[in-house]
């Protein structure tokens, strides 16, 4: 019988290690046209190591930068690319597509504006969902559909999954901006801003907006609609915020998740936060 030489023998006992820890990719100038925001609309996406290579659909992660952030903010300054390598070749993360568009060109914040001129979330599920679910291969049901954040995306986070709780199955916003304190902080913003509205309009903006109010207010038949893990660093400056939607998840009795873990209101603390991320919506992503 012919010997396998020691060369050959080391190169096939590597090879699986090898192949296992090949890269996703990441594209991060991605551009679709939105008729609702009359503009084009930058997103960047990462695709799995095995995109290519197979046939098979994958779960989504929505993945939102914050305030002054763009489309490849998690990329370039979250290790992104790094982070979902090493937990998908490790096995604490499914392989997954993961979509970060960008809600700063044109006007900043992913609501619908008051004033009925930016409508972002009616972009976001109107034209983005159906759009990436069209282009790549994505499994399009809830359960394969997850959404994260940090800061304004974190606001982002709580308010997508919170008021279409029927289209994702996990929510991990991360050092949220749970929005204005109470409706006479909304209205002194408003003010600020000159906006000259009625009290009813800025009334049921506030509660359509806000996270503490769509907790007090959320049916009994959602509150185990999604699968929530909350989490900020202990000297972030909305750190309060945080807690007082975990106190209102308590009250409300709605499952979830919630973490004061030891940082600021920046990279070094989102970065540590992402690998948690993507192992929690894997979770969600693999329940029956």
């Amino acid at each position: 019988m012919k010997k396998t030489s020691p060369l050959l023998l080391s190169f096939l006992l590597v090879l699986p290690a090898f192949l296992s820890a090949q890269s996703g990719k990441v594209f991060d100038n991605q551009i679709l046209n939105s008729k609702i925001l009359k503009s084009d609309r930058k997103y960047a996406i990462y695709l799995p190591a095995d995109y290519d290579s197979s046939q098979r659909s994958y779960p989504v992660l929505y993945l939102l930068h914050g305030q002054g952030g763009d489309q490849a903010n998690w990329i370039d300054y979250g290790d992104l690319q790094q982070i979902a390598d090493h937990a998908i070749n490790n096995g604490n993360a499914t392989p997954m597509i993961i979509v970060m568009p960008d809600a700063t060109s044109g006007r900043s914040g992913y609501f619908n504006d008051i004033r009925g001129d930016w409508n972002y979330e009616d972009f976001f599920f109107q034209e983005l969902i159906p759009f990436i679910e069209k282009k790549y291969r994505v499994k399009s049901i809830k359960r394969s559909r997850a959404i994260s954040g940090l800061s304004m995306g974190g606001g982002g986070t709580f308010m997508y999954a919170l008021r279409h709780p029927e289209l994702f199955s996990a929510a991990y916003p991360i050092s949220a901006y749970v929005g204005p304190a109470n409706l006479e902080a909304a209205k002194l913003r408003l003010k600020a801003e000159e906006l000259k509205l009625a009290d009813s309009v800025v009334s049921k903006y506030y509660e359509q907006h806000n996270a503490i109010s769509l907790i007090n207010n959320m049916p009994d038949d959602q509150k185990k609609a999604v699968k929530w893990y909350i989490d900020c660093g202990d000297d972030d400056y909305l750190e309060e915020g945080n807690y007082l939607a975990h106190r209102a998840m308590l009250k409300k009795e709605i499952p979830h998740e919630f973490r004061i873990n030891d940082g600021g209101h920046n990279w070094t603390y989102w970065r540590t936060a992402l690998p948690k991320v993507l192992e929690f919506v894997s979770r969600a992503f693999r329940a029956s």
